[in-house]
């Protein structure tokens, strides 16, 4: 995995300025929440030129599932735009029964991780760091838009969940026309399995996670699937804002408008 992740040109998935932002469905509940993913540009300053890209994660119920469950979710990461690297992070979250509150900082010449739950420092941690470079799962899944896998093809990822690194191979399953709201796009899909390590959180309760690449110039992640014994969340993109420059070559956008074969002209 240390190899194949290395082997790779660091790019960064969004660029200043760009957001997407998904209605979450669940079963016949099609408005349950939305998650919204913005990247912003971090000024330098004199104690610190490098050149920084903060990308925020909220999620949230809507509408009559927030009514009898009300969640929040807050993340917010720091990356290295010239390595492509995460280098800190911050989550909130609140639920009827339980609230969080974490942050994480990355040490990639000592190879460790700083972690503190800000709301019982007792599990305050220093990590080992594993190869690779750590992501999020919903991180993980959009980064996928500068691979270029094809049918039949994979990749490794490592992925940070909580106070916890595991290794994650997504699968490109094959190709598939989806509609959105943004219009019909030809999708790549893939599929993340825990294959290299025993399976942990919701893939050791049987749960499975997709995602949808559209294969046109953007590479937007078009759709997102967790799938669980009881039921399947989608969360399909339904608002998208270029960056106001790209992301990396891969990524040209020079233009703010919404994308699809079937999407309304472009705003002026």
């Amino acid at each position: 995995m240390a190899a194949s992740i290395a082997a790779a040109e660091p790019r960064l998935a969004l660029g200043d300025g760009e957001s997407l932002t998904y209605r979450v469905g669940w079963g016949l509940l099609t408005g349950a929440g939305e998650i919204k993913i913005a990247a912003a540009a971090v000024p330098p300053s004199a104690a610190d030129a490098t050149a920084r890209l903060q990308v925020t994660t909220t999620t949230a119920t809507k509408g009559f599932t927030h009514a009898f469950y009300t969640f929040e979710a807050r993340a917010e990461a720091l990356f290295d735009v010239k390595t492509g690297r995460l280098v800190s992070g911050t989550e909130t979250s609140k639920a009827p029964k339980k609230e969080t509150k974490t942050s994480i900082e990355f040490d990639y010449a000592k190879s460790v991780a700083t972690y503190a739950n800000l709301l019982n420092p007792a599990k305050n941690l220093t990590l080992p760091l594993p190869p690779g470079d750590p992501l999020d799962l919903i991180m993980s899944l959009v980064q996928t838009r500068t691979w270029d896998l094809k049918p039949g093809e994979k990749r490794d990822a490592l992925v940070l969940f909580d106070d916890e690194f595991y290794e994650l191979t997504l699968h490109a399953i094959g190709y598939e026309d989806v509609k959105t709201p943004l219009g019909k796009f030809k999708t790549l899909v893939l599929e993340p399995r825990m294959e290299k390590t025993p399976a942990k959180g919701m893939f050791k309760r049987g749960s499975t996670a997709r995602v949808w690449i559209s294969q046109d110039e953007k590479k937007l992640p078009v759709k997102f699937q967790v799938e669980f014994k009881f039921g399947a969340g989608v969360a399909t993109l339904v608002a998208h804002t270029p960056p106001i420059s790209p992301a990396s070559p891969s990524l040209p956008t020079t233009t703010r408008e919404k994308t699809g074969s079937d999407a309304p002209n472009p705003r002026p």
